[in-house]
């Protein structure tokens, strides 16, 4: 089963509609009410964007890729989510020289989740990847944002700096994600 750790996101709503449209059996807990040791009973992960830091949200989302790694779990990290991956395997993150909100186009370079040679995807978000740690790597940019798709070098781990669960392209991908 499939868990959506909501971080907080005006999106999250669009990705469980989404989820829900397509038949794919999921739970959504917040952080803060996760029991951190229920997570055997979910082979598959998604975290969601996030509105706020907060210092616990980050701790647990850590322990949850960590989780990933180890167990061969699936995990696709959304905005925060990616760059929560990023960090939890030392990479770093920065402060975005400008808001980026709103379509873009994502050129695809590596085979992933999406065979496409370019995705058109909804951005919204202040920080991006900086720094990818060694265990992941991009199969996707855009003009703005170096790492928008990443993901890692022998797990089903991924992540996305853009909102998949605002766009058509992005959607798919999330459905692709679903039935690895």
């Amino acid at each position: 089963m499939l868990l959506v750790v909501d971080n907080g996101s005006i999106y999250t709503k669009n990705l469980t509609d989404f989820l829900t449209e397509k038949n794919i059996l999921f739970e959504i807990q917040t952080p803060n009410n996760l029991n951190i040791n229920s997570l055997s009973k979910y082979d598959s992960f998604i975290l969601s964007g996030r509105r706020k830091n907060e210092k616990k949200v980050n701790e647990i989302n850590s322990k949850i890729v960590n989780y990933s790694i180890k167990n061969n779990s699936k995990l696709l990290g959304i905005c925060y989510g990616a760059e929560i991956l990023a960090l939890t395997l030392g990479g770093t993150i920065k402060k975005s020289s400008s808001l980026q909100k709103g379509n873009e186009t994502v050129r695809i370079f590596e085979n992933g989740l999406i065979k496409d040679d370019s995705l058109l995807v909804f951005e919204s978000h202040n920080f991006e990847i900086s720094k990818l740690p060694p265990d992941l790597i991009s199969i996707g940019e855009s003009i703005n944002c170096k790492y928008e798709i990443i993901k890692h070098v022998d797990k089903p781990i991924f992540g996305t700096q853009f909102h998949p669960e605002m766009s058509l392209d992005g959607n798919n991908l999330i459905e692709k994600f679903c039935i690895l």
